[in-house]
Parts: C-alpha cells; sequence; structure tokens
C-alpha cells in the first residue's frame, strides 16, 4: 500500500466515512498565508522543484540544520539542485515530523509522485516534478485551481505598495478571490528609530502625506486601513510576544513618537507603551469597519543571534515563548469591550501550555455574533498532529466546536494547500474517533456537518468577504 493511501491517518470506519463524504471535496478559504501577492499577479512559473518547494520554507531549514547540512546549502547560493537533494538526504530521518507527512502529501497530490523522497528516489523525484512545472498548470495560479481555493488572505505592510493586488481585483481570469491583510507590526517598532523611520518613509509614499506629528501619522494608518478596506480586505494580522497592555496616555506617545522621529531609540518598555496606543486605535479602526483582527500569540524570535546577523530575520531559529499571558490579554480585550470597540478576533497560540488560558480568556468576550472570539488553530510548532488535535479537543472542552474557522497554511509555497487535506483527515479522525468511543453521537448527519462547516462554510460566514461562495 502506498504510504499517502485514500484512508491516510484515518482510524476507523467513523473516520472514513466523514473524510470522504463530508470533507475531502471542499473547497479551500486559506484566510492567512504569506504568498507573494506579485507571484498570483503575474502567475509566476518555477523552473524546478527547488525553487517551488524550498525558497522560503523555514520549516524545512530547521530540519536540514539538524542533519548536519552546511547553510549554504539551505539559505546560501548553492546551485537550486544541490539544495534539493540537501532536503532529499534530510527527509528520511524526519519519521514523526509534519514534514514528512507534508512532503509526500504535496508530491502526490501536486505531482502524482507516489515515492518517498530519499537520496536513492532524489533523482527520479527531480526529473518527473520538473518535467510537470514546465506545464501551465502548474504556474501560480494554477495551483490555485489545482486546489480549488476559492478565497486566500496574504500578508502586507501598510508601507508596501498594493499594486499586485490591485493588478489581481481587476483581472477577471482569476477565479479565486485574492485579498490583502494589514500587518501593522513595524508601526510601533520605535525601539530601532532608524528602520522605523524607513518603515515610516514608505508610509509617507503609499499615503502621499507628509509625516511630522503624532496625527498625521494616524491619519497615514487610517488612510491605508481605508484603502486596503476598498481592496476587498476585512483582516489585519499581528504577532505578539503578548499582548500589549500598558496604555499610554495621548500625551505620552504624542513624545515618544517624536523621539523616534529625532532618531532616538525607545527602550523595550518604551515600545510596548507606543505599541498599546496603535493597537487601540487600530482595533477601533476595525470594529468601525466590521474587520477581523487576527493575533498570533507567544513567539521568541530570533534566537541565533549569528543567523540573524548573517540571513535576517524568518531564517528559521524563532521557538516558543515562555511569557506570562492572561492577565495582559484580559486587559486588552476588556478595554476594547467596555468600549464597545472589539473587533471579531482570532488568536492563535505558540505555546501549548497557554491553550486553556486563550481558549478560556476569547470565552470572557463573546458577543453580537456567534463565535466572534475564535481560538484559532494549532499554529507553527503546533501545527501538526498532536498540536492540531489539543487544540480542538481544547476549544471542544471550553468552548464551541461547531463554530470553529479552522485551517490556513501559514506557508510562502504555492504547493502547500494539501496542509488543508493533512488538517481534514486530522479533523475527522479526532471526531470519528469520538463518535467510535460514544463521546457524541454515532450521527453521520450532525457530526458531518460540523466537519464540513469546519472545512470552508464556517471561515466564509465569519470573515465575510465579498464575492466567496
Amino acid at each position: 500500500m502506498s504510504f499517502i493511501h485514500d484512508n491516510f491517518l484515518l482510524g476507523n470506519e467513523q473516520a472514513i466515512r466523514l473524510y470522504h463524504e463530508y470533507a475531502r471535496d471542499e473547497p479551500i478559504f486559506d484566510f492567512h498565508n504569506h504568498l507573494p501577492p506579485h507571484e498570483i499577479a503575474n502567475d509566476r512559473r518555477f523552473e524546478n522543484l527547488a525553487e517551488a518547494w524550498l525558497e522560503a520554507d523555514h520549516y524545512k531549514w530547521r530540519a536540514m540544520r539538524a542533519n548536519g547540512i552546511r547553510e549554504e546549502l539551505i539559505t546560501g547560493k548553492a546551485d537550486p539542485k544541490e539544495k534539493y537533494l540537501a532536503w532529499a538526504e534530510t527527509i528520511p530521518h524526519a519519521l514523526g515530523n509534519p514534514l514528512y507527512h507534508w512532503t509526500h502529501l504535496e508530491l502526490k497530490r501536486c505531482f502524482g509522485i507516489d515515492l518517498l523522497l530519499g537520496p536513492d528516489t532524489a533523482e527520479e523525484i527531480w526529473d518527473l516534478a520538473n518535467a510537470q512545472l514546465g506545464d501551465p498548470s502548474f504556474s501560480a495560479r494554477g495551483m490555485l485551481r489545482r486546489f480549488k481555493v476559492k478565497a486566500l488572505c496574504t500578508t502586507d505592510d501598510p508601507a508596501d505598495s498594493t499594486a499586485d493586488h490591485r493588478k489581481i481585483l481587476d483581472d477577471p481570469n482569476l477565479n479565486t478571490r485574492v485579498y490583502p491583510t494589514f500587518r501593522p507590526d513595524k508601526s510601533w517598532g520605535i525601539s530601532k528609530a532608524e528602520p522605523f523611520l524607513d518603515w515610516l518613509t514608505g508610509l509617507e509614499r503609499e499615503t502621499d502625506k507628509e509625516i511630522e506629528r503624532l496625527e498625521d501619522f494616524l491619519e497615514a494608518m487610517a488612510k491605508r486601513v481605508n484603502h486596503f478596506h476598498d481592496l476587498g480586505s476585512r483582516l489585519s494580522d499581528h504577532s505578539f510576544p503578548h499582548f500589549l497592555s500598558d496604555f499610554p496616555t495621548e500625551e505620552e506617545a504624542r513624545r515618544l513618537f517624536e523621539q523616534a522621529l529625532a532618531g532616538k531609540d525607545a527602550s523595550v518598555e518604551e515600545e510596548e507603551v507606543f505599541g498599546s496606543f496603535v493597537m487601540l486605535y487600530l482595533c477601533r479602526l476595525y470594529a468601525s469597519k466590521g474587520w477581523t483582527m487576527q493575533g498570533h500569540l507567544g513567539p521568541l524570535r530570533n534566537n541565533s543571534s549569528r543567523l540573524l546577523r548573517e540571513f535576517g530575520p524568518d531564517a528559521g531559529t524563532d521557538s516558543i515563548g515562555d511569557r506570562p499571558q492572561a492577565e495582559r490579554m484580559s486587559k486588552f480585550l476588556d478595554k476594547l469591550d467596555r468600549e464597545n470597540s472589539l473587533p471579531k478576533t482570532i488568536v492563535y497560540n505558540v505555546n501549548p501550555a497557554d491553550n486553556f488560558t486563550v481558549a478560556t480568556m476569547l470565552g470572557n468576550f463573546q458577543r453580537d455574533c456567534p463565535g466572534k472570539m475564535q481560538f484559532g488553530s494549532g499554529w507553527w510548532h503546533l501545527d501538526q498532529r498532536d498540536g492540531m488535535a489539543e487544540q480542538m479537543k481544547t476549544l471542544a472542552n471550553v468552548g464551541l466546536l461547531s463554530r470553529f474557522v479552522g485551517m490556513l497554511t501559514d506557508s510562502r509555497s504555492f504547493l502547500s494547500f494539501p496542509r488543508h487535506e493533512y488538517f481534514r483527515r486530522i479533523l475527522c479522525n479526532l471526531l470519528g474517533e469520538w463518535m467510535k468511543e460514544g463521546f457524541v453521537p454515532d450521527d453521520f448527519e450532525l457530526i458531518g456537518d460540523l466537519a464540513k462547516r469546519i472545512c470552508f462554510d464556517n471561515a466564509k460566514d465569519f470573515l465575510k468577504l465579498e464575492e466567496v461562495s
């Protein structure tokens, strides 16, 4: 039997039926990823499997380092095929890692290749995949069609151009809806004044507005929110070590902003204070426009100063942070809730020790619409079988699993859409186990409808993006 067979990861008859009858054929709504908009706008073609697979995948980079691969073959300037062969050398050692599953799902679903990747099969797989990549159906847009991606949301800095999104929006030949997501994390990065000022220059360019005062800055940010809204966006995205909840007065925020304009670095504590001010301002805007705020909680980033210096951020040296979360999260959400300015929210947690903390805290602020405060899917280091199952168990225990908006790729690769299949198999296996045990009713209409909605409809109904059906 093939490793990736019809009933892969499905452990009983109930799970098998749930997956094949209810989950398998649902379209994809990938509401958080890092796919480059210009590659969609220009329908990028990939010259070889290394380009499509390895260019920006820090998950793979971490595994390759653990296998002793030289950095030149990971993030360096080595020949693409040499990098691919280094990955093929690594993957047999990744048993139990989701990378092993993702790799073989992608080979089979993207290319119909049913071989296990390793040094002995690497050349054959390279030739088979590259022969197919030459076909137009394997372009960036071809992959969207192949996996029935109805909509996706990229991750976009407000100081960057949205010309590619405008090009996508005006193209009648693209059936997938593509939306920008407002990611303003750099807008409070005043602990390093020089890069902050560089970022501010980009914001001035994109808003055609000179920024000399705090009020100018806030007006420019609001202008970008409105611009993203006009492009169809209804989502923001933020990454926090913890929620920012040291609320300053406007006078204090103005002092910190003027200090940054003068080129003076703020302390880390001052940066968090300013960030709290900016986040409150933005969340009020989001709520007024009916947006959803996404928050990615808890990473400890750039642990290797060596690789940060040599490569930069996103080199694959981020890990789980161990920080107090509950009180800061409570303070931030409660302030907005008291003002009736708390937007719909999805929080993704990276520390499994905080699952129940995050899920129960979100439950305190449910209001106005079903599932307003969402405990998001297992994220990053928890984006694997155990992590995803435990996130869903936690949500079911303390909230409403039936309102869960489901899975996303969080990926930079157009080959990564089989991760939705991976999630759906894990979801159906969990529900099938519950049915078999009698933990939930052995009722396929009831449980199958739940599985189907988690795969697509819940996200569509919750995010309310235009023309997604």
